[in-house]
């Protein structure tokens, strides 16, 4: 096994309403145990996310053995998790939390295709901690940032696309292109999202 198989994908921080419209996902190789990416609407690829925000409802919606669902809810919108027995460890903690707490997720994106086409992603979890406040607060500052360093580096390959011959190195950004083949959302919604998510952390502050 190789260096590169052996090393775990990084897991990136993305607000929920970014996560929630990730609905590609895809292989970047055809080996049977390659890594499955969501595309980020920002011109990322992500095999694994990092989350923080509130579960809000836990819920055992297994038929013949538990399967937990958790409604996780950041400033930006719903993260859905499942865990079951093939996560036991997430699956306790979803078992045993006692909404509404503070929970950090490593988890990777799933997607499913509803009767009506419609496409859900959910986050199937590696881990699942109770954090504090200070944890969260910290999260949606560092996914800020994160999110706005790919919307930065997706607006430049996009102006560098419009004017090629102005003599720019900017690298090519395959993720940039795919998003912007798949996806019909201006990237520029999600430093919309961003700034909300950044003044909910004020608006808490100024009524503390």
């Amino acid at each position: 096994m190789s260096q590169t198989q052996l090393t775990r994908e990084v897991a990136r921080r993305a607000f929920a309403s970014e996560f929630n419209d990730a609905t590609y996902s895809f292989k970047e190789s055809d080996d049977e145990r390659a890594p499955n990416y969501a595309l980020l609407p920002t011109g990322e690829r992500a095999n694994r996310v990092f989350v923080v925000g509130t579960l809000t409802e836990t819920e055992d919606v297994g038929e013949e053995s538990e399967y937990w669902r958790g409604r996780v809810v950041d400033p930006t919108g719903t993260f859905f998790v499942y865990a079951g027995q093939y996560q036991p460890e997430a699956a306790a903690v979803l078992r045993d939390a006692e909404p509404p707490t503070y929970v950090a997720i490593v988890g990777k994106p799933r997607t499913y295709e509803t009767d009506d086409g419609t496409i859900n992603v959910s986050l199937r979890p590696e881990s699942i901690s109770v954090v504090d406040e200070n944890v969260r607060d910290r999260w949606v500052v560092e996914t800020a940032e994160r999110t706005l360093d790919r919307i930065e580096a997706f607006r430049e390959w996009e102006a560098e696309q419009e004017a090629p011959e102005s003599g720019s190195t900017a690298p090519t950004n395959e993720y940039a292109q795919m998003a912007r083949e798949r996806y019909d959302s201006p990237v520029e919604n999600y430093r919309r999202d961003v700034i909300q998510a950044l003044e909910s952390l004020e608006d808490v502050e100024a009524t503390a």
